[in-house]
């Protein structure tokens, strides 16, 4: 009911002046973004593939906003944990989720139930790298080759394990069993690391690994090589052959990891975040740092790496469902 002395065309002029006094405040306030620091959520942990390649993101990323931009480390559940985080954040551009494929596609493709979305609950700013994997066994087992492996597997069903940090890894293994018929139990880890430390110290078989940290591991001469998942071999392991070389050419694919914001993020921060991620991934430095990691460093627009998200979600599903890959019980 209106005031007596207010009548309505003059409530609604009064009513109008004030939504549109709102825009100029929310344009002000993408424009004054950052005012304080950024935190990029890692579901992984230290020192792994994808906590390395976020920091040396983010180190140039403070230098470029003249902010602090914080890598926070929110490991467990296979990466589940951080993205739920972020899922529920303000999407005011402070709380950012660095997401692996493993986390943004074949999470929501092998778990029921999953309590975010990746097209729904999150803006794409920028894919970040993409990698291949690298499969990897303990060095003082009697195991030189793929076919060396697959035998042992075969024989050894009791010691058939593999492990990984989440479901991308889980997937990869799962092809591989289904491309050779090689027995093998799933082990989930925090990290890539801590399941190289498992594997060195014998409690787990094999495992399909980022190559940030398989590359120091294999420095050490405790663990060996067998292949790689990319279209042609690294740069950096010239003597590893392809799984396609040996025979395997349904196992090849690269992974890739990407800056998110919380849907609802205003453009005009996305945008912002979009260009300066671009920036710094076309620095020498940093093309340098990602490739000693084996990863190629790799911007793209919000709407390009929208679109490549959707494609990978559909394909990698019809995948899943062909070979009748699912989560362990």
């Amino acid at each position: 009911m209106t005031h007596p002395s207010i009548k309505v065309p003059a409530l609604i002029s009064l009513l109008s002046a004030f939504v549109l006094n709102l825009t100029p405040s929310f344009e002000a306030f993408a424009q004054e973004f950052p005012s304080k620091p950024i935190h990029i959520i890692v579901g992984q942990g230290a020192g792994g593939g994808v906590d390395m390649m976020t920091r040396v993101l983010a180190q140039k990323l403070s230098t470029n906003l003249n902010q602090s931009v914080i890598v926070e480390n929110k490991a467990g559940a296979g990466g589940i944990i951080a993205s739920e985080f972020v899922a529920r954040s303000n999407p005011d551009g402070y709380n950012l989720l660095m997401g692996p494929s493993g986390n943004m596609v074949f999470t929501p493709i092998l778990t029921p139930k999953l309590k975010y979305s990746p097209t729904k609950d999150f803006t794409p700013i920028s894919m970040v790298t993409h990698f291949p994997l690298i499969l990897l066994v303990n060095a003082k087992l009697p195991i030189q080759n793929v076919q060396d492996l697959v035998n042992y597997m075969k024989a050894n069903p009791n010691k058939s394990n593999y492990g990984g940090s989440g479901p991308l890894f889980q997937f990869a293994s799962e092809l591989f069993k289904l491309k050779t018929g090689a027995p093998g139990e799933f082990i989930q880890f925090k990290s890539t690391t801590e399941s190289i430390n498992a594997m060195m110290s014998g409690d787990l078989l094999m495992l399909m690994s980022d190559p940030g940290p398989a590359l120091p591991a294999l420095a050490t001469g405790n663990v060996r090589a067998l292949a790689v998942t990319a279209p042609t071999r690294l740069a950096s392991l010239p003597n590893v052959p392809t799984m396609a070389e040996v025979g395997l050419s349904g196992v090849e694919f690269k992974v890739w990891t990407a800056l998110f914001a919380p849907s609802g993020t205003p453009a005009n921060v996305v945008k912002l975040l979009e260009s300066e991620v671009n920036k710094v991934l076309k620095q020498a430095d940093v093309i340098q740092a990602m490739n000693l990691m084996s990863v190629q460093a790799l911007g793209t627009t919000s709407e390009e790496f929208s679109k490549l998200l959707k494609e990978d979600l559909q394909r990698w599903t019809s995948v899943a469902e062909t070979a009748k890959i699912s989560t362990s019980p």
